[in-house]
């Protein structure tokens, strides 16, 4: 088979000396407007979910490899720190449910 070989592009990010934002490889957050607030909301597929993180719906955990959301505060687009990660059904009924009891 034969071999392709293929320039980069000055834009392309491999080629890029800048660093990335945030969530770059993830691709770009849209923003949800709910009673609970205006929230930038993106998804992370199962196949770049590289860390265990807690759920703050259902406080269980959140698996590698498992598709979820990210949804920080939208006003002053928050920094790392306001980031939470949902599994997606949580995310969605977390205007239908109540508040969960935190594990210690």
């Amino acid at each position: 088979m034969p071999r392709r070989n293929h320039p980069r592009r000055a834009g392309s990010a491999a080629a890029s000396s800048e660093p990335r934002g945030i969530g770059a490889t993830l691709g770009s957050a849209r923003r949800v407007a709910a009673p609970d607030g205006d929230w930038l909301v993106r998804t992370v597929p199962g196949t770049q979910a590289a860390k265990i993180y807690r759920c703050p719906g259902c406080d269980h955990e959140i698996r590698v490899g498992i598709s979820h959301v990210v949804a920080w505060p939208a006003e002053d687009h928050g920094g790392v720190e306001d980031r939470r990660h949902w599994h997606t059904g949580c995310w969605n009924a977390r205007g239908r449910r109540g508040p969960t009891a935190r594990r210690r």
